[in-house]
């Protein structure tokens, strides 16, 4: 008897964004740039293992039937340390990241409802254009071992 596997693939585009903007300000400059209506999703992306939140912006191309999602790759975390008291106050911030093996990207752009390359060609042109982001590419999903954090 021989048995069958089914492996799924990732059914989303990604790039990956190095920028120092905020993230709404980054969101809308790809909105001004790509003509997009990215706005800010009411929930954060949080796990039961971790405080951290992150930010994610969210527009639904409902024409081409396209969902587009910014999300924010770092969550600063401010802990404070009531014990150490003196010269130092103690206090310290941790970094959370969303795809800890990507630690240098600042921003994901994941576009589902679309496969074709092309589109991730001429979106990361245009990424690479505006003068706020420093660069972006396209990263292939199945490379990450984290990618289950991008489903949401």
């Amino acid at each position: 008897m021989q048995l069958l596997t089914l492996e799924l693939e990732d059914d989303y585009l990604l790039i990956g964004i190095h920028s120092t903007e905020e993230d709404y300000r980054l969101a809308y400059i790809l909105n001004t740039h790509l003509k997009t209506k990215l706005i800010r999703y009411k929930h954060c992306l949080d796990f039961k293992d971790s405080n951290a939140e992150f930010p994610l912006f969210e527009y639904k191309d409902e024409n081409n039937f396209i969902n587009y999602y910014l999300i924010n790759n770092k969550y600063s975390q401010l802990v404070k340390n009531q014990e150490n008291e003196g010269l130092f106050d103690g206090n310290y911030s941790t970094i959370h990241y969303l795809i800890p093996e990507k630690k240098k990207v600042d921003f994901f752009l994941k576009i589902e409802g679309c496969n074709e390359q092309n589109l991730v060609r001429t979106l990361v042109g245009k990424l690479n254009k505006i003068q706020q982001i420093i660069t972006s590419y396209s990263i292939e999903p199945n490379t990450l071992k984290s990618k289950d954090h991008l489903i949401f």
